[in-house]
C-alpha cells in the first residue's frame, strides 16, 4: 500500500517521517524555524515559516522515497494560535506560541470573576495563558486582527491542513480542540458559552472531525504529489500516547521534548477534574471510539538544554548534555527549577521563574548540566504523583519518548525517582508514529489497535537502582528550590490562584 507520512510540526522545527507497514521509520527530514521573542514573556512564530518548513521537509522526504504515499498524518504543538484570512490564506498576525505568557493578567481577571469552576467542568483545563482562548482574545482585542466572516482560527494542525489542501479544508480534531479552552470535552463540541466568555466568534473556528479519518487530499505545491489523503490529526502529546500503544486505561507515557508531557489513558468516560492536572481528549477514532487522558504539562525540559547551549554557552550541541552530566557522580548540591515561562502541573504558577540554588566555588559546568537533567526527572515525579492521587491508579511503568529520552542517565534517574521501571521503545519518534498510525488506520494500512500494539517494541528498560529513602532525599531538596522559584514575578499576592 505504500508508506504513511507523518508531519510533526513542533515548537522549534518540523519533522516529516515516512513509516512503513511494519510501523518502522524508513525516511525522515527536519527543518528548524526561528523563534521570536519580541518582549519578555512573549513567544511568537511566523506561520509562513512553519509552512515553509513543512514544504521543505515533505519535498526532501518524498525525493528519497521509492514507494507511494498511502496517507498523511499531522501532529502539532497544540495550543499555539494561528489566525489567517480565508480569502488570501495569508496570516493576519504572528502565531502566539503555547509558551507565551502575555495573557497571565487576563487569566487572573477571569479567576477573580469566579469563572474557574465552569471552565474546568467544560474543558478539563485551567485558567492559564498556556491555552489558546486568551491568546485569540488578545489578538482580536489588542493585536489588531479584524473580526469578520473571512477570519479563520486554528492551532498549527489546522494551518498545515489548510495549506496541504489548498484552502479546501478548515478542520481540526478533538485532541487539539480540547486544548483551546473553547471546547466542551463532554459533548465533544465547541461551547457557545465559552465563546461568549472570551468574545470569540464561533464562525472562525475549525470543524472538529475524528482524529482518524479522511480530512481531505493534498494539492500540488505541498511537497508531495496531489491527491494524497490527509487522514489523521492529533496534538503532539496525544499522538505520542497513541504511538506508544497506550491503548489500555492506566497506561502512561512521558514525552521529553521542549517541555515534558505525562499522559495517562483513563478510558472512554470523561473523568471529573483532578487537582493539579488537566483532562484532555486523547483521540476519537473513525468508529466513534473515544479515549480520554489525564495530563501533566511541564513547560521546560528540553528548553533548559537549549538554554545551556544558546543562553549560557555551557554546551555547543544539545547531545553534549548527557555525557557532560554523567561526568560527575552527583549534582554537588546544585538544583535547577527551569520555570523560564512559569510552572505548569501540578502548580500552575505563571509567575514562577527559573531558579538555580546551591552554587559554590566548586560548582562547574558539569554540575549545572546534571542539575538540568535531574530537573526533568523531578518535574516528572511531581506530575506522576499527582496523577496517581487523582486517578486512583498507581503507575506501574512509564513509557518514555522524545528527544531527551536517548539519555540513559535521564531515564535511570527517572526510574530511581519513580521507583518503577521506565521503558524506552525502539521507535523513539513516537509523536510522528502516532500521527502515522492514526492516518494509516483510517486508510486500511493497519486494521486494529491490537495489530498496532503488537508492533510496539522495547529498546531498553531502566529499573530503580537507589533506595526510596535516597530518592526521596534528593527530591525533597529540589522541592525546596521550587518553593523559592514560585511567585517570583508576581506583582503581589501568592501568584498561584489559577491552580485547580
Amino acid at each position: 500500500m505504500g508508506v504513511v507520512v507523518a508531519i510533526d510540526a513542533g515548537t522549534t522545527g518540523v519533522r516529516a517521517v515516512a513509516v512503513d507497514e511494519g510501523g518502522q521509520p524508513v525516511g525522515w527530514s527536519y527543518r528548524e524555524f526561528p523563534q521570536h521573542f519580541p518582549r519578555p514573556g512573549w513567544v511568537e512564530h511566523d506561520p509562513l515559516e512553519i509552512w515553509g518548513a513543512v514544504q521543505a521537509t515533505l519535498g526532501e522526504l518524498s525525493a528519497g522515497l521509492d514507494q507511494p504515499v498511502a496517507a498523511i498524518g499531522i501532529t502539532d504543538q497544540r495550543e499555539t494560535v494561528v489566525v489567517w484570512d480565508r480569502r488570501s490564506g495569508r496570516p493576519l498576525a504572528p502565531a502566539i506560541v503555547w509558551q507565551d505568557r502575555r495573557t497571565a493578567a487576563r487569566c487572573d481577571q477571569l479567576f477573580d470573576q469566579g469563572e474557574l469552576a465552569a471552565v474546568r467542568a467544560r474543558t478539563g483545563l485551567v485558567l492559564d495563558p498556556y491555552f489558546s482562548a486568551t491568546k485569540l482574545e488578545w489578538l482580536l482585542n489588542e493585536g489588531g486582527v479584524p473580526r469578520g466572516s473571512h477570519l479563520a482560527f486554528g492551532t498549527v494542525d489546522s494551518w498545515v491542513l489548510w495549506n496541504l489542501t489548498g484552502g479546501a479544508v478548515h478542520a481540526t480534531d478533538p485532541s487539539n480542540a480540547s486544548r483551546t479552552l473553547l471546547f466542551d470535552i463532554n459533548s465533544l463540541e465547541w461551547s457557545e458559552e465559552l465563546c461568549d466568555l472570551f468574545g470569540i466568534p464561533p464562525a472562525c473556528l475549525p470543524e472538529v472531525r475524528p482524529s482518524s479519518g479522511r480530512f481531505g487530499t493534498t494539492v500540488a505545491g505541498a511537497g508531495l504529489p496531489s491527491g494524497v489523503p490527509v487522514s489523521g490529526i492529533a496534538g503532539d502529546q496525544q499522538a505520542a500516547l497513541f504511538g506508544q500503544a497506550c491503548f489500555t486505561p492506566g497506561m502512561t507515557k512521558n514525552t521529553y521534548g521542549t517541555g515534558s508531557f505525562v499522559l495517562m489513558n483513563v478510558g472512554p468516560v470523561c473523568p471529573p477534574p483532578q487537582e493539579g492536572l488537566l483532562t484532555t481528549v486523547a483521540w476519537v477514532l473513525g468508529d466513534g471510539t473515544t479515549a480520554y487522558a489525564l495530563e501533566g504539562s511541564i513547560f521546560a525540559t528540553g528548553a533548559a538544554i537549549q538554554w545551556l547551549r544558546d543562553g549560557l554557552g555551557v554546551i555547543s550541541e544539545a547531545s553534549e548534555v548527557g555525557p557532560l552530566a554523567a561526568s560527575v557522580p552527583d549534582n554537588q548540591g546544585v538544583y535547577l527549577v527551569p520555570a523560564f515561562t512559569g510552572l505548569g502541573s501540578p502548580w500552575w504558577d505563571p509567575y514562577a521563574r527559573g531558579t538555580v540554588v546551591g552554587l559554590t566555588r566548586g560548582t562547574g559546568r558539569a554540575h549545572l548540566a546534571r542539575a538540568v537533567v535531574e530537573a526533568m526527572a523531578y518535574q516528572t515525579r511531581a506530575v506522576v504523583e499527582a496523577m496517581s492521587r487523582g486517578s486512583g491508579r498507581q503507575v506501574e511503568a512509564l513509557r518514555a519518548d522524545g528527544g531527551a529520552s536517548v539519555m540513559d542517565l535521564l531515564l535511570q534517574i527517572q526510574a530511581d525517582q519513580l521507583q518503577v521501571p521506565v521503558d524506552r521503545p525502539r521507535v523513539a519518534e513516537t509523536t510522528a508514529l502516532g500521527a502515522a498510525l492514526l492516518a494509516g488506520l483510517a486508510e486500511g494500512v493497519w486494521t486494529s489497535l491490537d495489530e498496532m500494539a503488537r508492533g510496539w517494541a522495547l529498546d531498553a528498560r531502566f529499573e530503580p537502582r537507589v533506595s526510596p529513602a535516597a530518592a526521596n532525599g534528593r527530591y525533597a531538596s529540589w522541592q525546596r528550590a521550587v518553593d523559592r522559584a514560585r511567585s517570583w514575578a508576581a506583582p503581589e499576592g501568592p501568584g498561584d490562584l489559577r491552580a485547580p
